[in-house]
Parts: structure tokens; sequence; C-alpha cells
């Protein structure tokens, strides 16, 4: 958990304490419960297509649901620093408390490559945890640098992170089309060519990226989350430390969600102005993608926003708020979950010997097309996820790194 400077070394933008945002924890929980439906379908041959991610250029609304939640990673930085100012720590500790959850993050997304096998040849180096965990590392250190005893002022901190912000996205823009690839070439963007792609096979090898990071003809050639695109997946995590900061000023809620609607309107048209010179492309993350996708979160936050923190209409909310305020938990045993019910098998009345998804998929598919049958059993995972945490926010027990 971020703690606090004292006051006398971190100024708030407005306020010393920051209310707890019933939208931000709602959105999280949505985009928790995304990633969960995405990712645990009933059979992967019969899915809705907005539920699948691209093949590659093109991004779908699944595609969305990695960038919100760093957008929710950045914007609950300013807010939480603002939080704990009162708290009276000092910057020793707050970077400290910042370098130990970034760690945690890291090391968690390890464990859970590596459940159950632990096969150190070839796990799962990259990572949606270890991605989180040195965006968070760059941008709450970056957030606690530009906030100080010299630049106490609001707008010289938004000059700050703006600048590098634009900054991350310029130079991994210019690595991509300019720098030669050994055997390829600059300017590549496919799953074999690009730089990104090339650093990660040759740091880490293909048997540390992810299994599914395919070339057909080729086998493994590129992870995701690889080290290069993290750069511009820091700078979609900065678009959320702007807005968090943003939350905090002075101005009316209604303000606050206008600004933010018009600002994420502005970056998905001008990453899709910027796309013929660079595709949008979620699995190398390509700047216009982070700029993009940092626009459609800000959208859809927004609405959360209006929602939940300017009408007050929170009761439908419960659920969301129930992953959203165990997010890191929850994406936690979704892994465990899909994983065990991939590796757990049942043999059934006719004398199958099926896995306990292929089961459970088998069982709800009575009655129903298959691409239905498949949704249907995405859904129910998701609320099996939900029933499992309900009991830890039913007694206010949220737990963080």
């Amino acid at each position: 958990m971020v703690t606090s400077l004292p006051q006398q070394h971190l100024a708030p933008a407005t306020t010393a304490t920051a209310p707890r945002l019933p939208s931000l924890d709602a959105f999280r929980g949505f985009i928790i419960a995304g990633m969960i439906l995405v990712t645990d379908p009933g059979t992967y041959s019969a899915v809705y297509k907005p539920l699948t991610h691209a093949q590659w250029e093109n991004p779908s609304p699944t595609d969305m649901i990695f960038p919100s939640f760093l957008v929710i990673v950045g914007m609950a930085i300013p807010l939480s620093f603002a939080s704990h100012l009162r708290r009276g720590k000092t910057r020793k500790e707050l970077f400290g408390h910042i370098i130990k959850r970034s760690i945690l993050l890291f090391v968690l997304g390890l464990i859970l490559n590596g459940f159950p096998d632990y096969n150190l040849h070839t796990i799962r180096i990259p990572g949606v945890l270890q991605r989180i965990a040195l965006c968070y590392l760059a941008g709450a250190t970056l957030y606690l640098s530009a906030t100080n005893t010299d630049s106490t002022k609001r707008h010289r901190r938004t000059t700050i992170i703006t600048v590098t912000l634009i900054a991350l996205l310029a130079i991994y823009w210019a690595l991509l089309k300019f720098v030669p690839v050994p055997g390829f070439g600059p300017g590549r963007l496919d799953s074999l060519g690009n730089l990104g792609a090339y650093i990660d096979r040759a740091i880490f090898g293909i048997q540390h990226l992810w299994p599914y990071g395919l070339t057909p003809g080729h086998g493994v050639t590129f992870d995701p989350e690889g080290l290069l695109s993290t750069l511009p997946a820091m700078a979609t995590l900065l678009i959320g430390v702007l807005a968090g900061d943003w939350l905090l000023t002075n101005r009316t809620p209604q303000k606050k969600a206008l600004v933010l609607t018009i600002a994420g309107a502005c970056l998905i048209v001008t990453g899709l102005i910027l796309s013929p010179s660079m595709p949008l492309i979620k699995k190398i993350w390509t700047s216009t993608f982070a700029i993009y996708s940092g626009g459609v979160a800000l959208v859809m936050f927004s609405v959360f926003y209006f929602i939940l923190d300017i009408k007050q209409w929170r009761r439908w909310s419960t659920p969301l708020l129930i992953l959203g305020t165990n997010a890191i938990l929850a994406f936690a045993l979704s892994n465990i979950i899909t994983t065990l019910t991939d590796r757990i098998h049942v043999t059934t009345r006719a004398g199958e010997a099926l896995t306990i998804h292929q089961w459970l998929n088998q069982i709800l598919a009575t009655g129903l097309a298959p691409i239905h049958a498949s949704l249907v059993y995405a859904v129910a995972i998701v609320l099996f996820n939900i029933a499992l945490i309900y009991p830890l926010y039913r007694k206010r027990i949220f737990l963080r790194l």
C-alpha cells in the first residue's frame, strides 16, 4: 500500500486527504470482471468476437482491458498519496513502500506464471503483474519526484509528467521505426521482426516467453508483456496519473467528468489519426495504441464517475465493488481457478476422462448453442470469483500488497 509524505515534504493538489472513489473501485471491478470473462470461455472455438483479442492490428473491446487497468493504477497514485498525507511518513519511507509493492507484484506474477509446476527452465518471465509492477514503480516514483518543496504547484508537476509521457511514446515510436533489427531491418511491426520481440528473444530466450506468442512457421517469437513495449505501457499509466491528479483539484465533479471525457475523446481521435503511420497493435503496445486505449479508459471511467459519484446511483454496483476492492486477489484467484479447472480431470458416467473445464462446459452446453454455452460458462466463473471474495468484502477486509 502506498503511504504518504509529511505535509511539509509533499504538497497535495488541493487537500490533505482524498476520499475513496466508489467509481474507481467499481470501474476496477468492471475491468477485472472483463478480464475473467475473456480468459475463461467454455471453449475458445466458440466465442463472441468482441470477447477475443485482435489477431494483430485493429484492437477489439477485449484489448482495452489491460490498458484500462493501467490507467486505474495510475489514477490511484495521486489519490493514494493525498489520502495518506496526514499520516506523517517520510520521503524515504514512501519510496520504500513503492519499491516493496513493486517487488511483491513482480514476484506474485512469477508465482502465478509458474503455478503449479514451477519449472524454472520454462517459466514465463514477463507477465501482466510484472508489467504492472514496472509501470507502477516508474509512475509512482515520477509523481513523488515531481512533487516536492521546489514544485508544489500542480501545473509544474503536470508539465513534468506530460513531457515524460510524450517522450516515452516518441522514443518507442522511433525505436520501432528506425532501429534496424538484425536479420529484418528497421520498421518491422509484425510478430517476428519487431524490435521488442527480438530483444525479448535475445534476453529471455523463447522458453521463457508467452507460449501463445506464435508466428506461423516460426513457433514462439514474442511476448505481449515484453520489455521494450513496457515503455509505452508506462505512458498509459501516466495518463491515469494525470487524471487522478485532476480529480484532486477544486473543480466541480461535473467539470471533472466533462474534462476527462473530452480528454479521452481527444486521445481516441489522436490515436486514430496517427494510426496510418503506426497501426493500433495491442500485442506490441504501439504508441498509437497507448494513446487510443488511454482515451477509451478515460471515457469509460467518466461514465462510472458520473453515475456513482455525481448521481450517486450505487446500489447496482456491489458485485463490481467486491472485485474492485480486492482486485489483485481476484486476479490471482481467477488465474489459479483457470489453471486448476484445466488440470484436474473427472470421469463422466459415459466413461470419458474430461477436465473440470470441459465437463462443466459440456453440462452447460446441454440445450444451448456452443457459443451461448461458452459465454454462460465464462459468466459462471466470474460469479464464482465474486462469491469467493464476497466474505472479505462483507467484513471490509481489503487485501493489498
